[in-house]
């Protein structure tokens, strides 16, 4: 006596799942993340830098006091600027500290909402450490510590530092960018 396997039992009546599609790619449609590292890591540099040259100036050098470094045309000089970029607008440094809070975190989210350029994040994180630095020294002092001083004779241009310099570059590299679209990468077609 043999014994037959009964018949497995099917319910027709479920269907099937259907069947899961494989993860979208999104390399090719998808806006490619800005550069973050680039930008936060210059950012970074640019205050570190900014703060710790500052930091010498207030140590090393009485303030008026001028260093000559290529004659007259290159030299320090421990200035006080209560105003903005290059000293303009004098007296304002809170209402410029609070003014820097509010383009901080303009920079902050143009960034993230750009697609990915070295140069745009280069340019942004130039902006930002300029900015920071600025900002630290107009919190913690009351007022931005200038030292750079070039001209010729009496013929001179603003005292800055290097927060200054890192922001007037970044312009010059976001004005390139406005000039010649083509510096930016271009979409890859969809």
């Amino acid at each position: 006596m043999t014994e037959e396997e009964p018949p497995v039992a099917t319910d027709v009546s479920t269907p099937a799942p259907p069947p899961v599609p494989p993860p979208a790619v999104h390399a090719q449609t998808a806006r490619p993340r800005p550069a973050w590292l680039v930008f936060g890591g210059l950012a970074a540099i640019v205050l570190v830098v900014d703060q710790l040259a500052k930091a010498w100036i207030v140590a090393n050098v009485a303030p008026g006091q001028e260093v000559d470094l290529v004659g007259t045309f290159l030299r320090l000089i421990f200035s006080r600027n209560d105003g903005a970029l290059f000293g303009l607008f004098g007296s304002s440094a809170m209402l410029f500290g609070i003014g820097s809070l509010v383009v901080l975190g303009l920079i902050i989210w143009y960034h993230a909402r750009t697609p990915r350029s070295l140069l745009l994040s280069v340019a942004l994180g130039l902006l930002l450490g300029g900015a920071l630095g600025n900002l630290v020294d107009r919190l913690r002092l009351g007022y931005v510590v200038d030292f750079v001083d070039m001209g010729i004779g009496t013929l001179r241009f603003f005292t800055f530092n290097i927060g200054d310099s890192a922001i007037s570059l970044a312009i010059l590299l976001l004005l390139i960018l406005a000039l010649r679209p083509t510096a930016t990468p271009v979409k890859a077609d969809a």
